[in-house]
């Protein structure tokens, strides 16, 4: 008869293989590669000693050779003590590849986050489909993907890509709420073997899916020099989100610096006397939120838009701001994209808006209507009235044509708008309604006036109609206010808006410009 010490030992012998299942063999080939274990991985990510492993020793039954975990390892821990739910794939497993089993534990844990009303992380390293598994790997790439409708807008989802992840592999993180790689990284549909065999193309690994290429096309959120600087970013991205939608996000340390301070006061002469000389955003932004904090969502990309959380009064807030450094804080195709999946991400998860606004409106440009900038600027529109979360607005400087719309105007849903005394309001910049409403009276000016006049008339307009003034006269300014009140004033705005609360009318869902 078998003993119960005898069947302890067994436990523990079962559990070391599993930790490591794929034996020495498996080891050395990840010291080759330099990278971690999926398990030290997870330890980066969560607080310590907080992990508890789900289905440790599953493994195909009735399939010899068949090894414990099946290339993923699942659990739960902590974040900053606030529960979530991780997977972590497994290297040494089939490459990581997507089996039955994988797929089984990967669901089970995704449904097991739904249930709790916790986020769910997820470390990819994966070779994708298990080509030996057949439609069996297909079935559960997209059971696992089908479950991501019950956590998408429910729970904060987060993936981090840290190898090269492929084909099936990139669909289910591109679905998740942000997505973090490594430099080391690479993301794409078919790798270059494959397109060189059906399209003849030429072209590297890098050139395809390096995670600065990827980040600038808009498909990654940060690119982190290494896995330790990719975990900090996510425990940061996740300590500003609600642990589910139906919660309130952590409170960090309200109330502090409730006067003007020598950082607000400095704001007064940020913004520079000539409208074409340029000056950083991120020295305003620095100075408007508690503690100058903030964190940046997609900063790769599309830098003429800023997107990142900061917080006011202790509580987190979506910011949306213009880069006058970057095209001249011009909104454009890519940029839009980026805005709108920002806003979105901010409405689901209850995080007011705070939009600072400096821009001369929509970049034109041939090349632009070719990659549908109508099209994606109106999603960045729909998402802003599709918003129901307090909306804040500051302008500090330029705010033309659909730039002021877009950028949380009060017809489109802004709650408070403010302006500086800096602000240029209106439908165009001087320069370009000087040419448009003027050329008549230009071309009777003799030549040798003309740019005199028409810098009298560029002024003129300045002084006249792009003021801060005439929108405050009929209320489309809720106030005009001293830059070194900035930080105050939308700490007020906050607090009168804090129980805001508003549903749009019952339907299946909304058709945004697809």
């Amino acid at each position: 008869m078998e003993t119960t010490a005898a069947k302890l030992k067994m436990l523990q012998q079962n559990l070391a293989t599993a930790r490591e299942p794929a034996g020495a063999k498996g080891i050395a080939k990840r010291e080759a590669k330099g990278i971690p274990s999926p398990r030290e991985r997870i330890d980066m990510l969560l607080d310590a000693g907080s992990f508890v492993e789900f289905g440790a020793l599953v493994k195909q039954p009735g399939v010899a050779g068949a090894l414990y975990g099946d290339g993923v390892v699942t659990g739960r821990g902590t974040v900053e003590g606030r529960p979530v739910v991780v997977i972590a794939h497994d290297q040494t497993v089939f490459g990581g590849s997507v089996g039955e089993m994988f797929g089984r534990k990967v669901a089970a844990a995704m449904d097991f986050a739904a249930d709790i009303g916790c986020p769910f992380v997820a470390i990819n390293d994966s070779g994708g489909a298990r080509v030996q598994d057949a439609v069996t790997s297909l079935a559960w790439y997209a059971a696992m993907s089908r479950r991501q409708l019950r956590l998408s807008g429910v729970v904060p989802q987060v993936s981090l890509m840290l190898g090269k992840c492929a084909a099936g592999a990139v669909y289910a993180p591109i679905n998740t709420d942000v997505l973090i790689a490594t430099e080391s990284a690479y993301m794409f549909v078919t790798g270059p073997d494959i397109i060189r065999e059906t399209t003849g193309e030429e072209v590297t690994l890098e050139e395809l899916g390096s995670a600065y290429n990827q980040a600038q096309y808009g498909s990654i959120h940060h690119v982190a020099p290494d896995e330790r600087a990719a975990f900090d970013w996510a425990r940061s991205y996740l300590s500003f989100m609600p642990s589910n939608c139906f919660e309130q996000p952590p409170l960090v340390n309200p109330g502090i610096e409730p006067e003007r301070t020598a950082s607000d006061t400095e704001l007064d002469a940020i913004i520079p006397d000539s409208d074409r000389a340029g000056y950083d955003m991120y020295d305003i932004l620095s100075r408007i939120f508690d503690d100058g904090d903030f964190h940046e969502v997609g900063d790769a990309a599309a830098r003429n838009m800023i997107t990142g959380f900061a917080r006011v009064d202790g509580r987190p807030v979506g910011v949306v701001a213009n880069q006058p450094l970057v095209s001249s804080g011009a909104i454009d195709a890519r940029a839009s994209d980026k805005a709108a999946h920002f806003i979105r991400l901010c409405d689901a998860f209850g995080l007011p808006l705070i939009f600072v606004v400096d821009t001369p409106g929509v970049l034109p440009g041939v090349e632009e209507e070719k990659i549908g900038v109508i099209k994606r600027g109106g999603r960045f529109f729909y998402a802003v009235v599709e918003a129901t979360v307090p909306i804040v607005t500051v302008v500090v400087r330029k705010a033309y044509g659909g730039g002021y719309a877009v950028m949380g105007c009060k017809q489109l849903g802004g709650d408070i708008n403010l302006a500086w005394p800096t602000a240029r309001i209106a439908v165009m910049g001087g320069e370009a309604a000087v040419s448009l409403t003027q050329r008549k009276q230009l071309a009777a000016v003799p030549e040798e006036q003309r740019p005199e006049v028409r810098q009298q008339m560029v002024d003129f307009y300045n002084a006249t109609v792009a003021t801060p003034w005439i929108a405050a006269e009929r209320g489309y300014i809720d106030a005009v206010i001293e830059p070194a009140d900035t930080r105050l004033e939308i700490r007020k705005a906050m607090r009168l808006l804090r129980d805001k609360t508003a549903e749009h009318g019952p339907r299946k869902h909304h058709l945004m410009p697809l």
